[in-house]
């Protein structure tokens, strides 16, 4: 098995049933066109799959329905994190016994006072409760929406007290000094970008890969990035598409409806309001994405 995450990832977006629920079906065949167009694996219910959105049990429903459907467990990582530390042990101790090992999780983030002794001793509950070495968990750092910032100091210290159960961390803050801080406080960490537009500089930088959220509508674009093709222009330019819109979640999920021709891709999950029509958007990103990957 994969002792960490390397290559290319998505974070992927969560197609909803008419009652709100996670439809699993879709999912499931979302993951394997994704596979199809060179994915290595797909990480649920993070930022991108409205994660905070759902609870324990319906995060591991999911997770049986989708290996039940055929999805190998290798390929599949989840948000772990939770206020609760709590939960956080609950949902790691289940997916571990259905087979998963990737498990990303988020600092403590309602308290934006903690400190960072807290913010390690939160990530140390989950693991000393957990307590099983099959885990490989990543430390996610997204500081502009979590409120936390995960300090250099408490992945490299984390990575020496757990060794390789601490397998990575992720950097969604969009800032490329942060990874190469990152990088160099601990380098035996594997640490993916979230930010599609520092992929290629990430990697040359001894970076592990990506999981990110604009491979759900753009897989060729983020491929090519991970090539070390000259398309970042075009990259930064299909992220303003969906980023400078008022809801990202709400805006990449109409131009999944858009792509596929499923207006249930629309559906969002509260506080979230779905957006009408994604086919304008569509068509913006197609001028981006054909040209790049000739």
């Amino acid at each position: 098995m994969t002792e960490a995450i390397r290559g290319f990832w998505v974070a992927s977006a969560t197609p909803l049933a008419t009652d709100g629920s996670a439809d699993t079906a879709k999912l499931a065949a979302h993951a394997r066109q994704l596979f199809s167009k060179g994915v290595d694996g797909v990480v649920l219910f993070g930022t991108t799959g409205e994660g905070t959105s759902f609870n324990v049990g319906e995060r591991v429903a999911t997770i049986e329905a989708l290996l039940e459907a055929g999805v190998a467990a290798e390929r599949i990582g989840i948000g772990g994190g939770f206020p609760a530390i709590s939960d956080s042990i609950a949902l790691t101790r289940a997916v571990l016994g259905l087979g998963l090992r990737h498990v990303l999780y988020l600092p403590p983030y309602f308290d934006r006072s903690v400190t960072p002794e807290g913010i390690e001793d939160a990530f140390a509950a989950i693991f000393d409760g957990v307590a099983d070495d099959r885990l490989r968990a990543y430390l996610y750092h997204i500081p502009q929406v979590s409120g936390v910032a995960i300090p250099t100091s408490v992945a490299a210290n984390l990575r020496k007290r757990y060794g390789r159960v601490v397998a990575g961390l992720k950097d969604s803050s969009g800032d490329f000094k942060q990874f190469q801080a990152f990088r160099a406080a601990s380098p035996e960490l594997a640490i993916t970008v979230g930010n599609e537009t520092d992929i290629a500089r990430a990697i040359a930088g001894g970076g592990a890969g990506t999981i990110c959220g604009m491979a759900n509508i753009a897989p060729e674009l983020v491929k090519a990035m991970i090539e070390g093709k000259d398309v970042e222009a075009r990259m930064q330019a299909a992220v303003d598409i969906v980023v400078k819109s008022p809801s990202f979640l709400a805006t990449l999920k109409a131009i999944l409806a858009a792509q596929t021709g499923d207006a249930s891709w629309l559906r969002v999950r509260p506080p979230l309001r779905a957006l009408s029509d994604g086919a304008a958007l569509k068509r913006r990103l197609d001028e981006l994405i054909t040209p790049a990957i000739a």
